[in-house]
């Protein structure tokens, strides 16, 4: 069964982001934007825009009977995770996909246990550097999904109905058979690049030069590197080589979701990042002083709101 039609939950910066670039190359009424009426009417009367291009979404609210969704991309922050499970139910059926857009490593186990892993494609969104203010997007990196099973090996049936599904619609993808390490290498990248932009500021330019951000984030990285081989993962330099190469190509103007959400006085996902870390290290007896460090400051920073 080929993928045709296609929910998306979020319209943050990979769910605008994606949305756009599928609106472009699907039939208008096969993509769905998943959302409550309030948002619906507020993104219908101020729009959506993409790089200048105003986004062209048909909308749908949970309420609205419809067919399931044979894929759902899931793009909310994680502390929405919850809710959005919910509200997505109707999309759901016999042969739905779900990918995760998240960061971190666990939002598909959380997905799992709802909806069944047989549904959860594994998915890592990287190398963009988009930046969403308001309802404008602007990137210069669309970046990739990379796409896989935790369990290694060959990829699964589903992983391949969705590697053809953006085949078609040119969504830059790939599939890795060691995807377990990848989403751990993504989340090491996370804890050091959005952690250290959120505290210290203001863009990825800072990280891409050598200095003391530069060293914060690096030192960031390498508690996540000792927490990976002590869960079997076993990261390496030169996995860390490589995720430094990919922040390397991003816009140095541009900033990680993390700093966005604290330059807006949101909630951040800390508690995703180094609160993961924090949480293993105990399991692990496992000291991780960036970390501490950065989470006691990103709580300082929101509780100063």
């Amino acid at each position: 069964m080929e993928i045709q039609t296609v929910a998306v939950v979020g319209l943050g910066a990979l769910g605008t982001l994606f949305g756009h670039q599928l609106a472009k190359h699907m039939p208008a009424e096969q993509l769905r934007i998943l959302a409550d009426a309030e948002r619906i009417a507020r993104y219908r009367r101020d729009g959506v825009y993409s790089n200048g291009e105003r986004c062209e979404f048909q909308y749908t609210t949970p309420e609205e009977t419809t067919t399931p969704a044979d894929l759902i991309l899931v793009a909310v922050k994680y502390g929405q995770l919850d809710g959005a499970l919910r509200t997505m139910r109707s999309q759901v059926g016999e042969n739905t996909l779900i990918l995760s857009l998240l960061n971190g490593i666990s939002s598909e186990g959380v997905i799992a246990e709802i909806y069944g892993r047989e549904k959860v494609v594994d998915c890592v969104a990287y190398g963009m550097d988009a930046v969403k203010e308001g309802n404008r997007l602007t990137y210069r990196n669309m970046g990739k999904l990379c796409i896989g099973t935790q369990l290694g090996g060959p990829p699964t049936e589903q992983v391949l109905r969705v590697a053809r599904f953006f085949e078609r619609t040119s969504v830059p993808y790939e599939v890795d058979e060691a995807m377990g390490k990848r989403m751990w290498g993504k989340f090491m990248l996370n804890v050091g690049v959005n952690q250290t932009v959120a505290v210290l500021g203001p863009n990825y330019g800072t990280l891409q030069q050598e200095g003391p951000q530069r060293d914060t984030m690096i030192a960031a990285m390498r508690e996540v590197i000792d927490l990976s081989r002590l869960e079997g993962v076993n990261l390496t330099q030169a996995d860390l080589d490589y995720w430094l190469g990919i922040l390397a190509t991003l816009n140095p103007e541009g900033k990680p979701s993390m700093r966005q959400d604290v330059e807006a006085g949101r909630p951040s996902e800390v508690g995703l990042f180094a609160g993961t870390v924090l949480a293993l290290a105990r399991k692990h007896g496992l000291d991780t002083p960036v970390n501490r460090m950065l989470l006691e400051r990103v709580n300082e920073i929101e509780a100063a709101y």
